[in-house]
C-alpha cells in the first residue's frame, strides 16, 4: 500500500467516523531496519508511554491514531532519529512495519499530528501525572532532588532574550530549561522559560510549588512539629542558587533543605580537622573521603541562617566547600549526595549527544506573559558602558603608575615624564567624569521592567512552548526506558559502562518479525551483534523482557524476544 493509498484510506476512515486509527496488523518480515527498537517496548510501556494518553490526548478520526504517534516518537528517540525532518531519510515502509502499518506518516503529516496533540492535549497535566508516578516508584531516590539549568540555544531570526551559555562562554539567544533529576540522573520533569530570571526565581515561582504538590510521602505536619530538624526533602543545585536568604525562606516556610557549594569560602581549614571517612555511594560502592565539618552563620542581617559547612580535602590539597541546611544526615552521606551532581551533568551531555536535547521542536509563536518582569535593556546597556569605562580607567591608572623616573633623571627625561603624566591625568579625569555620569544615569534607570513596557521592536514571543513540553516528555520516557534496560544489562556485563552502547546497537540493529495469530505472539528476532559477549548479554536481556508478558498496543499479540539463532 503506497502513500497515496494511505491518504485515501485515511479520508475514508475519517468520513465514516468509525476509527481513530488503523489497527495494528503484522505480517512476517525479514531484515527490518531498526527492528531492534521493538526490544524497548516493554520498558516504554512500564514508564507510562501510553498509560494516560486516552485521558489527555485525542486526534481527529484518521489512519494514524494517538497510539501510532506516541510509539513512533518514542521509537525515533531511541533509534537516534533526532528530528522529524530526519525521518525523510529512513525507509517509510520499514518504519511502518514496527507500528503494524504499511508506512510511517510523512514528515508534514507527523508535524500536523504533533501540533494537534500539543495544542489540544493536556500536556502539563499528563507530564505531572507521569512525574508523580516516577517519584512514587522509587521513594529512596526522591529524598534528594537535583536541579540544574540548561540553555537551549536558538540560531533563528526570531527575537529571544539573551542569556549566558556556560558551555560556550558566550551570551546567546535561547530558552532556559530547568531540569529536575534524581541521584541516578533520571529526569522527573523540566520547566522552560524564555525569560532570564535565574535559578532562584524559577525555584521560588515554578519548581518548589510543584514539588510540594507532587513529591510523595512527605513528612506530615505532626512529624515536622515533633522534630524541628526534620526536612521534607533536599534540593541540590550549583553555585547559581547560592543565597542565604533563599535557604532561610525554604527552611522556615516549607522545611525544605538546600545544598550547594559555598560561593564564598573563608580561607582553608586546619588539616587536623579532616578525617578519613568511608561510606556508600549512590550505587552501593565504597567511597572514601577526607572530610571536616563546622557550623557556619551565613547571610547579612535579616537573612542569617546557620548551615552545616562540609569540606572535602582532595589529594592535591584543595578544599571543596559544601553548605547545606539538612541537619540530621551523616556528614559522609551529604558529601556523597553533593558530589553525585555529576549524574545530572552526564545526563545533559548524553541527551545533547544522543537525544537532540537542543533540537528546535517548532517555530510557531505564542504571546508571552506581558506582566513578566525582565531586565531593562537600557539598564543593561548602561551597565555594559560602565564596565567598559571602568576597564579603561583601570588600564590608564596602571599605566600612570608604571611611568617612573630613573634614579638620576636628566632634563629631557623629566620633560617627557611630565608630558606623559599630564596627558594621562587629563584622560583619567575625563574617564572618571564619564563614569560618574553613567552611574548617576544608572541610578535613575529602572533595573527591571515588565514585558509590555518594552519597545515594540524589542518585544519577543514564545516558540511553541506546549509542543516543546510534549516532545521533552516523550524524550524523558525514552531516556528512562533506556536507563531501565541498562540496569538489567549491568548485572550481566563485565563492563557496566558498555550497557548503553550495547542498547544503542540493539535499537538500530535489523530484526525479523514473526506474528503468530494462533499462538497470540509477536516474535522479534534480533540479528547477531558485533561480538559474542554482546550476543550473550542480549540473550539475558531477552529473558527479562519475555518475563514482562508485554502486549503490543492495539493488538492481542504478546511480545517474544530472541536472537535469530536463539
Amino acid at each position: 500500500m503506497g502513500m497515496g493509498c494511505t491518504r485515501v484510506v485515511e479520508r475514508v476512515l475519517a468520513s465514516m467516523g468509525k476509527l481513530s486509527g488503523a489497527p495494528a496488523v503484522f505480517k512476517q518480515a525479514l531484515d527490518v531496519t531498526n527492528g531492534g527498537v521493538l526490544w524497548a517496548l516493554p520498558a516504554l510501556m512500564a514508564n507510562g508511554l501510553l498509560r494516560h494518553t486516552k485521558n489527555h490526548f485525542e486526534l481527529p478520526k484518521g489512519f494514524y491514531g494517538t497510539t501510532h504517534i506516541f510509539l513512533l516518537l518514542a521509537f525515533m528517540a531511541l533509534s537516534r532519529i533526532k528530528s522529524n525532518e530526519k525521518l525523510r531519510y529512513t525507509p517509510a515502509g520499514e518504519g511502518g512495519i514496527l507500528l503494524g502499518l504499511d508506512r510511517v506518516p510523512e514528515v508534514r503529516t507527523l508535524r500536523h499530528k504533533i501540533d494537534h496533540l500539543s495544542k489540544t492535549g493536556e500536556v502539563k497535566q499528563w507530564s505531572s501525572i507521569l512525574s508523580k508516578e516516577w517519584m512514587d516508584s522509587d521513594l529512596e531516590a526522591i529524598g534528594t532532588l537535583y536541579i540544574d539549568g540548561h540553555v537551549r540555544v536558538y540560531h533563528g531570526k526570531k527575537k529571544l532574550l539573551k542569556r549566558f551559555v556556560s558551555r560556550q562562554k558566550l551570551c546567546m539567544r535561547g530558552i532556559s530549561d530547568y531540569w529536575l533529576n534524581d541521584k541516578y540522573g533520571r529526569p522527573f520533569f523540566v520547566v522552560s522559560t524564555p525569560f532570564n530570571s535565574g535559578l532562584i526565581n524559577m525555584l521560588r515561582d515554578e519548581i518548589v510549588p510543584r514539588l510540594l504538590k507532587e513529591v510523595p510521602h512527605q513528612p506530615t505536619p505532626e512529624k515536622l512539629n515533633e522534630n524541628p530538624l526534620l526536612a521534607r526533602f533536599i534540593l541540590v543545585f550549583d553555585r547559581e542558587g547560592y543565597s542565604p536568604g533563599f535557604f532561610k525562606d525554604m527552611w522556615e516556610e516549607h522545611r525544605i533543605a538546600c545544598m550547594t557549594y559555598n560561593k564564598y569560602p573563608k580561607g582553608d581549614w586546619d588539616l587536623d580537622e579532616f578525617h578519613d571517612q568511608t561510606g556508600y555511594g549512590i550505587n552501593g560502592e565504597d567511597v572514601k573521603m577526607k572530610i571536616a565539618e563546622r557550623g557556619t552563620l551565613l547571610g547579612k542581617a535579616g537573612e542569617q541562617i546557620w548551615v552545616r559547612e562540609i569540606r572535602k580535602l582532595t589529594d592535591s590539597g584543595h578544599q571543596t566547600a559544601i553548605i547545606c541546611t539538612e541537619y540530621l544526615s551523616e556528614v559522609h552521606s551529604l558529601a556523597v549526595r553533593m558530589f553525585s551532581r555529576w549524574c545530572q551533568e552526564n545526563f545533559f551531555r548524553y541527551m545533547l549527544q544522543h537525544f537532540g536535547l537542543d533540537a528546535l521542536t517548532g517555530n510557531e509563536n505564542e504571546q508571552a506573559d506581558e506582566t513578566k518582569s525582565i531586565i531593562n535593556p537600557e539598564y543593561r546597556k548602561i551597565e555594559s558602558q560602565i564596565k567598559s569605562k571602568a576597564g579603561k580607567l583601570g588600564r590608564k591608572l596602571k599605566k600612570f603608575a608604571e611611568i617612573i623616573l630613573s634614579d638620576i633623571p636628566d632634563a629631557k627625561e623629566k620633560e617627557n615624564y611630565n608630558k606623559k603624566k599630564s596627558k594621562l591625568i587629563e584622560e583619567i579625569d575625563l574617564l572618571k567624569k564619564d563614569l560618574i555620569d553613567l552611574k548617576n544615569t544608572r541610578k535613575d534607570t529602572s533595573k527591571h521592567i515588565t514585558l509590555k513596557d518594552l519597545p515594540e521592536e524589542q518585544r519577543f514571543s514564545l516558540i511553541a512552548p506546549k509542543r516543546k513540553a510534549f516532545v521533552d516528555t516523550i524524550k524523558m520516557i525514552a531516556y528512562r526506558s533506556e536507563t531501565a534496560m541498562a540496569s538489567v544489562l549491568n548485572k550481566v556485563m563485565s563492563r557496566p559502562d558498555d550497557a548503553r552502547s550495547l542498547l544503542r546497537e540493539i535499537y538500530t540493529q535489523e530484526a525479523d518479525i514473526f506474528p503468530d495469530e494462533k499462538a497470540g505472539t509477536l516474535t522479534i528476532r534480533l540479528h547477531h551483534l558485533t561480538n559474542r559477549m554482546s550476543d550473550k548479554a542480549a540473550k539475558e536481556l531477552a529473558k527479562h523482557l519475555n518475563e514482562t508478558e508485554t502486549i503490543y498496543p492495539g493488538s492481542n499479540l504478546r511480545m517474544r524476544y530472541e536472537l535469530v539463532s536463539g
